[in-house]
């Protein structure tokens, strides 16, 4: 059984609770969080260990693991002394604010042997998956160009400031939105060279970015556009979606579904034919332990646990993150290079 401690309760630390309290092999044995009023409310209904102060909660509990979902300038202190400590780690996305630090943090949990996790989810839906498998396997040859894209309802009008609106606390747009794009281009293709082109505008918000355009450009002649708004209300919800061109065919995927397409000259995979295929993510999953918000969120928790555990692979590590944040300092600095 893996003890874990939640540290952060607001509404994705909230979710991730939820998710690993289901685990048959992971227990939450303590949670923090500096909302006084929280702590009171799941004390008194759950029963749970309740601290204010994570130093004091990692000196008392008994544990195997830490789940950070603070506010992004909190990750990098707080991962830290969770690895120095010796606990395998899951923090949610961005890792921190400043790839020197992922770097420094992605280099201590290795040297510690230590079990890690960013919560890019989706790296575990399967429409996403099948991209990097037919990717994996050359299935539409070679790669030229992709476009990644992230829109959602988040910032539509002026308001108070909150830590999401400052760019020392939580990044802006481009950390909380145009990361999930931006992890999937590394995982599929590695690290960037450099950035181009790059736009940080501001719509609404005050101080950080609300859009991000930008063009990146990887080993091997790869191109990459990214196109990024948290202030388009045209959309519901957070939709992120990947297109990618090859020399032998094309791929679409979102979360919902991965649409292909294969040239004749193409090496057929199994299950796919020249032309159209179309697949949805509901073929693609397997079932999860427990459902809140998302397959994805559930398989990301149980591929941390399974993974302390010796019975699964890391997916979505601190090292894998490290790539993603020196995208996002490039695109930051080309910007400012041009303004």
């Amino acid at each position: 059984m893996v003890r874990i401690a939640v540290v952060g309760v607001g509404k994705m630390g909230l979710s991730l609770y939820s998710i690993i309290n289901m685990h048959d092999r992971a227990k939450v044995v303590a949670i923090c969080d500096k909302s006084g009023y929280m702590l009171d409310i799941l004390s008194k209904y759950s029963g749970i260990k309740t601290y204010a102060d994570p130093n004091t909660m990692l000196e008392k509990e008994d544990l195997d693991a830490v789940i950070i979902a603070t506010p992004s300038q909190f990750h990098y202190p707080l991962v830290k002394v969770a690895l120095e400590k010796g606990l395998h780690a899951y923090c949610e996305k961005p890792l921190t604010l400043d790839p020197q630090q992922s770097r420094e943090l992605a280099d201590l949990a290795k040297a510690k042997g230590l079990v890690n996790q960013v919560g890019y989810h989706n790296r575990f839906v399967g429409a996403f998956q099948e991209a990097k498998r037919l990717l994996d396997i050359k299935a539409i040859g070679k790669v030229s160009h992709i476009l990644a894209e992230a829109y959602g309802p988040v910032v539509l009008r002026p308001k108070g400031t909150t830590w999401r609106a400052d760019r020392k606390q939580g990044g802006g747009c481009i950390y909380d939105y145009a990361a999930h794009p931006l992890n999937l281009v590394t995982w599929f293709l590695g690290e960037p060279l450099k950035a181009s082109g790059s736009v940080l505008n501001s719509i609404f918000s005050k101080d950080i970015d609300d859009e991000v355009y930008g063009t990146l450009y990887f080993d091997g002649g790869t191109t990459v556009q990214l196109s990024v708004n948290w202030s388009d209300e045209s959309y519901r919800k957070m939709s992120t979606k990947i297109s990618i061109w090859g020399s032998k065919g094309r791929i679409i995927a979102d979360r919902q579904e991965i649409n292909v397409y294969l040239t004749e000259s193409a090496g057929l995979p199994e299950g796919y034919v020249a032309g159209w295929n179309a697949r949805n993510t509901t073929q693609l999953t397997e079932p999860v332990f427990f459902y809140v918000r998302g397959e994805e969120y559930s398989a990301e928790l149980d591929n941390f646990v399974q993974t302390i555990l010796g019975a699964g692979d890391p997916v979505s590590t601190f090292e894998s993150s490290v790539a993603t944040d020196k995208a996002i300092a490039m695109l930051i600095n080309d910007a400012a290079v041009i303004q």
